[in-house]
């Protein structure tokens, strides 16, 4: 395909995949509980293990702008699966999670074990960015992910499951900076990118509820921490 194909084809999907995630979006009847407020030292991103860390790593000191701890939450009533057991079914088929219509997966990881540390995904976005990402961790009940060069965010995403009581709660946690300067002014400024972020996040949360066999209780809790970079150690 030829360099201007190919951009053609980019800025077409980045326009139907932003139109389709604006549809879906707007016509969401679940409840959105968003709160936003400024964040603290205790915001930093967890340590990464060095044998993840190379050249290709997009790690939150790399990025531009101020720095957002994020946490988008669900809790989930008489859910069919444990903690345990709705992890593993992410770390088994992560694409079963987004929404197909804007997104699309390619793992790396091999096949039968699930993602495992060092395994690299490649999220196709609505945009003129992908989201390479990497495993950094894997455990029972959590999965965490770094991004990689070429992603429009700079940091780590972490998919956890805990019980509450007789309640199942899926979190999923993001600790990054705008990849750029031109990322930054459409997800600090413009609220673009913010927003498509979040709608995908929503919708993962929201195929949790839903895989668990379990019901959502009340809505999606979005909670939004900003920091200057150097207030969270970054």
């Amino acid at each position: 395909m030829s360099r201007s194909r190919r951009a053609v084809t980019v800025v077409t999907r980045w326009l139907v995949g932003i139109a389709l995630v604006t549809w879906r979006y707007l016509w969401e009847t679940t409840p959105l509980y968003r709160y936003e407020c400024p964040g603290d030292d205790r915001d930093g991103p967890p340590p990464i293990p060095p044998e993840v860390v190379d050249d290709g790593a997009q790690l939150v000191t790399d990025g531009h702008g101020p720095f957002f701890h994020r946490r988008f939450g669900v809790r989930i009533a008489d859910a069919d699966l444990t903690a345990e057991r709705l992890i593993d079914r992410v770390v088994h088929d992560f694409k079963h999670f987004v929404p197909t219509e804007v997104v699309d997966i390619h793992s790396g990881g091999s096949t039968g074990k699930g993602l495992d540390v060092g395994d690299e995904l490649l999220v196709e976005m609505p945009g003129p960015w992908n989201g390479p990402v990497r495993v950094a961790h894997r455990d029972a009940t959590s999965l965490r992910l770094v991004t990689l060069r070429g992603h429009l965010e700079a940091g780590q995403v972490q998919f956890s499951a805990h019980e509450d009581g007789p309640d199942l709660v899926f979190e999923i946690e993001l600790w990054a900076r705008p990849a750029s300067r031109l990322v930054h002014l459409l997800y600090s400024r413009l609220r673009l990118a913010k927003e498509v972020q979040l709608n995908m996040w929503v919708r993962f949360c929201l195929a949790a509820v839903e895989t668990s066999g379990g019901r959502l209780l009340d809505g999606v809790r979005i909670d939004t921490r900003r920091c200057e970079p150097a207030v969270a150690g970054c």
